[in-house]
């Protein structure tokens, strides 16, 4: 008896590298991320201290997997989100976003 898990590793934007693995029943996330091979195609990838999850939520390497579980590494984030955010607005400017975007002629400011 074994348990179907995949391995999902996105290197840059838009490019996905999966990888189905059939483990045995009981194996870990560090096991699984071994079995995977990823180490060897991907030489910049930290596996040890790579932020992981399960399906979105985060995940030990100690963890035990369930069948169909996805285990996914994560990329650091380049941008603070909050930053990136700010820059958009400040190009964009205030008039073309959020609730003012779509505003009736002759309508008061905020209506």
């Amino acid at each position: 008896m074994h348990i179907e898990v995949t391995v999902a590793y996105s290197p840059a934007p838009r490019e996905v590298c999966e990888i189905a693995l059939r483990l045995l029943p009981g194996a870990t996330v560090a096991q699984a991320l071994q079995q995977s091979g990823l180490q060897s195609l991907y030489p910049e990838l930290d596996l040890p201290t790579a932020a992981l999850g399960i399906w979105g939520r985060k995940a030990a390497l100690a963890q035990v997997l369930r069948d169909k579980d996805r285990v996914e590494i994560y990329r650091p984030l380049r941008v603070d989100p909050k930053v990136a955010r700010r820059e958009r607005f400040a190009k964009q400017g205030a008039r073309t976003t959020g609730l003012f975007a779509r505003q009736r002629a002759g309508a008061k400011t905020g209506y």
